[in-house]
């Protein structure tokens, strides 16, 4: 996407080398005094509109650079001169020095901690960067041209945004005085080809048997939840499990901020709505899965339970709406019925916990939990069926386990076992027409 740019530092230089920032002072000098020429071009100019298409407006910076040059007598072999064009327009209308770290596909994710601190997320581990903005205000105008193209605004008023980008990623930006250290922007990509379950092998997430095992529940429709910490991969898995629906059904995706993909012929993507600069106008999540349910889904997939809305999710897995699935913030499979619980508890219905215990129980059937090791692999860590309830408790049995076999050159080795025992629900398979192989749950195969 991006080409050509200044070379970055060897923790993270992408392949290519992409430049994004003058090494020298004397270039460091003659960048800042073309790139403020340039915009004061731009601003006086009553040509340049805020609708102008993109590939417009890099023309005008270029006509505008080509013409400071000449007016400072400027002079640069080919090569500088290229890639002081491409400093100041990533500086005026691109990421600034974020745009290498944007083309990089090793980088998953952008944390922006001020001006002097940029870290990175690469192959699942947290690495700083050499890479630094010239002051707060200058990340501050930065952010601010992020989220003015898709229509939000940041300012003291409205410190914080949570917003997804045409191109998919999905941006954070809080400022002062909600951040003490300056403007902090988060930025999560996401691959523009969805991980598909074979990558998920590859990698080691999950193990062929248990791939099986979740296609045949998803082919049988039986209601899941996806749980794990941030960025354990559960909006990934969640993208994998929902490839798995049979095509002739209708889904409904509902999301705080768009980043499911699902390679389906009948989808239907509803993505909840803040509040405008005068707090009017929210949609949210409870709201649209409500809304959902008029649609005539056959299934519904919420990318992520938070509140109230867990209660309607309950209801809908209760009636009729067989095979739906969701995320959850959790530890642990025990720890996420005991926070679905609560989140329905939120949504003010006053009804008794013994109640919404018993919706839990009935509703969710299986609990798919992930975590992020310490070596940066995402991996399946337990899958937990819920049985039902003996008195006031929910009854739950581990049905596979990720158990660790060992350290080679840094990376965990390891794999989903079986635990040897059979979901109470495989009547609903065979009903499918589905028969795993015996040694699906056979615990002495390895």
């Amino acid at each position: 996407m991006f080409t050509n740019r200044p070379a970055l530092s060897k923790e993270i230089t992408p392949k290519p080398p992409k430049p994004i920032a003058p090494k020298t002072n004397n270039h460091r000098k003659d960048f800042l005094r073309i790139r403020d020429a340039v915009q004061k071009s731009l601003i006086t100019n009553s040509k340049v509109e805020a609708s102008l298409d993109p590939d417009r407006l890099r023309e005008l910076v270029e006509e505008y650079f080509n013409q400071v040059l000449e007016e400072e007598k400027l002079f640069f072999n080919h090569t500088t001169r290229t890639q002081m064009l491409n400093w100041v327009t990533a500086d005026i209308i691109g990421y600034g020095p974020l745009e290498p770290l944007l083309s990089n596909p090793q980088i998953t994710e952008i944390m922006v901690n001020g001006c002097d601190q940029v870290f990175v997320e690469k192959n699942g581990l947290i690495q700083p960067t050499k890479l630094k903005f010239e002051s707060n205000a200058h990340l501050l105008k930065v952010i601010d041209r992020i989220v003015s193209r898709i229509g939000r605004r940041v300012d003291e008023t409205s410190p914080m945004v949570d917003a997804r980008l045409p191109n998919g990623y999905r941006i954070n930006a809080t400022i002062p005085p909600l951040s003490l250290d300056g403007p902090i922007l988060t930025i999560r990509k996401f691959s523009s080809k969805p991980f598909t379950v074979q990558d998920l092998i590859d990698k080691g997430s999950m193990t062929m048997g248990l791939a099986k095992f979740l296609k045949a529940c998803v082919d049988s429709r039986i209601n899941m939840v996806v749980s794990g910490g941030t960025g354990s991969g559960k909006t990934t898995f969640l993208n994998v499990l929902s490839s798995f629906i049979p095509n002739g059904e209708r889904v409904i995706t509902i999301e705080d901020t768009a980043e499911l993909k699902l390679n389906r012929s009948h989808v239907v993507r509803l993505e909840k709505r803040p509040p405008n600069v005068e707090g009017k106008g929210e949609i949210t999540i409870r709201q649209l899965v409500i809304n959902a349910l008029r649609m005539r889904p056959d299934r519904i997939v919420v990318g992520e339970c938070r509140g109230g809305e867990a209660l309607d999710m309950l209801q809908a897995m209760n009636t009729g709406h067989d095979g739906s699935m969701t995320t959850v913030h959790s530890n642990g499979p025990r720890d996420t019925i005991r926070r679905v619980e609560t989140m329905a508890l939120m949504a003010g219905m006053e009804l008794p916990l013994n109640a919404i215990r018993e919706q839990v129980a009935s509703a969710v059937e299986l609990i798919c939990h992930l975590e992020r090791l310490k070596d940066g692999s995402r991996r399946v860590v337990k899958v937990s069926e819920v049985q039902g309830m003996e008195g006031e408790t929910i009854v739950m049995q581990d049905l596979f386990v990720f158990k660790q076999t060992g350290i080679v050159d840094g990376v965990i080795q390891g794999g989903q076992y079986p635990t040897g025992l059979r979901p109470s629900f495989m009547h609903k398979l065979e009903s499918n027409g589905i028969r795993l192989p015996a040694d699906v749950f056979d615990k002495t195969v390895r």
